[in-house]
């Protein structure tokens, strides 16, 4: 917690400003029980994760849904803030798990998504600002084929994989994000991985920077 104000202003009247408390941030846990009294303190959680889901969303549908699919997440959130788990600090694993839920609405969409980027030459992959597609786990060249790969996968494998590459979930909270054992994500990550080297002739274009 930061000082009270009469101890920031003490310590300020001391001449020793390294000595005045810094705003803390209030992890999500906090903030979203404080939203169960003042509804307007859940806007902080917006500000924190609205532009990081965008990003998600836009990467596995593209930008036509993705301001929708937040705004919906949000407010599914917002509605069920009185059942948020305080062990969990971070909200980002339980936010994720919300609009992966609502993207699956959108399975043909999203396959519809990579074959026409399968049939883009790499070099115009990326169409605008909001549009790095695949960016963060291929190179230039390689996106028409990671695209045809992403594609050939079930609906979970693709799930954890992106999670895990995408949102850089570890594989603790993927498991919470999608309400399965930590067991299945290792299983279904080792899977989706192995597909992809196999369609990729052997190069692994995601990157383990979680080790769960």
């Amino acid at each position: 917690m930061t000082d009270p104000p009469s101890e920031r202003a003490a310590h300020a009247r001391t001449g020793h400003p390294e000595m005045i408390a810094e705003p803390v941030t209030q992890p999500d846990s906090v903030v979203i029980a404080a939203s169960r009294d003042d509804p307007d303190a859940f806007a902080a959680i917006f500000d924190r994760y609205s532009a990081m889901l965008y990003r998600y969303v836009v990467k596995r549908l593209g930008p036509e849904v993705a301001e929708d699919l937040v705004g919906e997440t949000f407010l599914i959130a917002f509605q069920k803030r009185h059942r948020y788990d305080q062990d969990h600090a971070d909200a980002r694993p339980w936010l994720f798990g919300i609009i992966t839920k609502l993207i699956s609405r959108y399975r043909r969409r999203e396959a519809a998504r990579y074959r026409a980027l399968e049939r883009t030459p790499a070099e115009h992959a990326a169409v605008g600002p909001d549009e790095q597609v695949l960016a963060d786990v291929t190179a230039q060249t390689a996106r028409p084929e990671l695209a045809r790969a992403l594609a050939g996968l079930s609906r979970g494998d693709r799930d954890v994989l992106l999670l895990i590459a995408w949102a850089d979930l570890s594989y603790e909270e993927t498991a919470g994000a999608l309400g399965i054992p930590i067991g299945t994500v290792r299983s279904r990550l080792n899977r989706a991985r192995r597909k992809l080297r196999d369609a990729l002739g052997g190069t692994d274009p995601t990157k383990e920077r979680n080790d769960g």
